[in-house]
């Protein structure tokens, strides 16, 4: 070897160490200055079906103060609290009345403030859901803008004349089917709702508007609230002479201006529901050099296996490595810039094990394993009640069992338009909020454990296998999976802020990825079916090491066979053993 090869092998040795240097500073770094909520793990709370405390059917808040020291042992640092405002309660409670008003089916303002200092108390933080893109058309707001033209609040809302032409820009539909324009009899106008008629847009466009609700976050921040979740937050910016309603050019001057007054000052998180998030527009909502939110919810992992034409009433089978790239795909795109939220389910989609497992006898397998995928990846997982034992999909088999607007409305619309009462029964069981919405299963007695009385909605029939009581009593079970997953992302750093690298996207059973940092590694195989796989890992890929979710040592080399949803994770490296 010529000097000048072995010089310019030498140079490059040395700047790759220079860089591995710099990068596990820069990492280590990384970790010295977290927020609180990148170690947290987030757990959603749908109030009417969490704990019922006095036997009204109804879970409330008292309720939920109740099992808090349940959260604590599952590890959760702060809980997602579906809204519990005033509220009539068309959209269960996303139709708001009175911002700085409990409603009475929930508790008080003090039954509130009791929940948030007991749950600080165990170190978990209250995150409200923030519904502002609308309002009840009950919320004194709308009523005074409907009875009085030169009222302030008139243009607290958009209103036009007369019904949009068919085809025009803003010839808009409502989420719920329908029209988006509602003739209001009193105004004698025609008004915005991009969901609900009974929930009225707002006009972010009205600077006092947008005051009003600044102001409402600081009050609620003041109360100790540590953060928000906003529901579709990617709306508030919406231009509807062109009729764009997500993204519009105005939505992160707002976002930023509601960072400066309302958020900044306060170590608080805000995650926004972006039903429009992509890969490119995702790091203007959460990279922390714009001030705008902590992280976003996006979807394309729930979108991208939905039909066409019918959305989510008529689902698609997964495609494993569609699914895959997808997660690869927003790993990559909030690596240095923004963060990833993480989650299967939440109170509009289905239950994860019955949506990408299965819920029959693998259930416990299979919740086990979309748990390790999803847990050890990079983001703030969030867990969504009942997730965590393996609650199932409802199974209704009639529509008198359901309850959620959207259902209803969807079958009236579908029905008129020709489909049958067994296909739309069909895409329900599948895909309706309310297969999230049924109670919590604490137990296998009567009422699941969450009520005494009749619940607000039917209990699914599985409660007496499946439930609280029976699965943290398995140390095998699902609860406890969650647990040391929980408690290892606390722990870990690698899991918090190492880089992510899919392995054999195309495989069609297996989800494979590795996490890096400083040194330490992280390898997980899992198999997504109920059939056995098999994976033959290269040299490079291989790994000697411990086991974390066991605490034993583990190999993972060469072909790596995996039953039925199983999971394989091993460590190597500094931290390990």
């Amino acid at each position: 070897m010529t000097m000048s090869r072995r010089s310019l092998l030498v140079g490059l040795a040395m700047a790759g160490a220079l860089e591995q240097t710099g990068a596990a500073r820069a990492a280590g770094q990384a970790a010295a200055d977290e927020p609180w909520w990148q170690r947290a793990t987030g757990y959603q709370v749908y109030p009417a079906s969490f704990a019922d405390s006095n036997g009204d059917g109804v879970g409330d808040l008292a309720g939920i103060v109740s099992k808090l020291d349940y959260l604590r042992d599952l590890g959760i640092g702060f809980i997602w609290l579906s809204p519990v405002y005033a509220s009539p309660m068309v959209d269960n409670g996303y139709d708001i009345s009175d911002y700085e008003a409990i409603n009475p089916r929930f508790g008080t303002l003090a039954d509130m403030d009791r929940l948030i200092a007991e749950a600080r108390r165990r170190d978990i933080g209250i995150v409200m859901d923030l519904v502002v893109n609308h309002t009840s058309d009950q919320h004194p707001w709308f009523q005074q803008a409907r009875a009085d033209p030169h009222s302030p609040y008139r243009d607290y809302y958009i209103w036009r004349e007369t019904p949009p032409a068919k085809g025009a820009p803003d010839d808009l539909g409502s989420n719920f089917g329908g029209s988006a324009w509602t003739r209001d009899p009193v105004a004698g106008l025609y008004y915005l709702h991009l969901f609900a008629a009974q929930q009225p847009d707002l006009n972010w466009a009205n600077p006092a508007l947008r005051q009003q609700v600044y102001a409402m976050m600081r009050w609620w921040l003041a109360r100790g609230v540590a953060g928000f979740r906003m529901d579709v937050i990617d709306l508030i910016g919406k231009d509807i002479p062109r009729g764009i309603t997500a993204n519009g050019p105005q939505l992160h001057p707002y976002l930023q201006e509601m960072n400066a007054a309302a958020l900044r000052g306060h170590d608080c998180v805000t995650v926004g529901e972006v039903w429009s998030a992509t890969p490119e527009n995702a790091p203007l909502y959460s990279d922390p050099a714009r001030h705008e939110l902590s992280m976003v919810f996006q979807f394309e992992h729930v979108t991208r296996f939905q039909d066409e034409k019918l959305g989510k009433w008529k689902p698609k089978p997964i495609d494993l490595p569609v699914l895959k790239a997808s997660f690869a795909k927003w790993q990559a795109a909030l690596e240095d810039k923004g963060w990833n939220s993480l989650f299967w389910s939440n109170h509009d989609l289905p239950r994860a094990v019955s949506r990408y497992g299965s819920d029959g006898v693998h259930r416990v397998a299979s919740a086990k394993m979309l748990a390790t995928v999803l847990h050890l990846m990079k983001g703030t997982p969030y867990v969504y009640q009942g997730e965590e034992i393996g609650m199932t999909n409802a199974g209704f088999t009639s529509i008198d069992a359901y309850r959620d607007v959207e259902t209803l409305n969807f079958h009236q619309i579908q029905r008129a338009a020709g489909m049958s009462e067994a296909d739309f029964l069909a895409g329900a069981r599948a895909s309706s909020r309310d297969n999230a919405r049924t109670p919590m299963q604490w137990s296998a007695g009567p009422g699941a454990g969450f009520t005494t009385g009749t619940p607000w909605l039917a209990i699914n029939p599985n409660h007496d296998r499946v439930n609280v009581a029976a699965d943290r009593a398995d140390p095998e079970g699902v609860y406890q999976r969650y647990r040391r997953l929980i408690a290892l992302r606390k722990a870990m750093p690698l899991i918090r802020h190492g880089r992510f690298r899919l392995i054999a996207p195309d495989h069609r059973q297996i989800f494979a990825y590795e996490r890096t940092l400083q040194g330490a590694r992280l390898l997980v195989v899992a198999n997504f079916t109920d059939s056995p796989a098999s994976l033959t890992l290269a040299p490079d890929d291989a790994i000697i090491g411990t086991d974390p979710l066991t605490r034993r040592p583990a190999r993972l080399a060469g072909a790596v066979a995996l039953a039925p949803f199983e999971t394989r994770v091993v460590h190597s490296g500094p931290g390990a053993g």
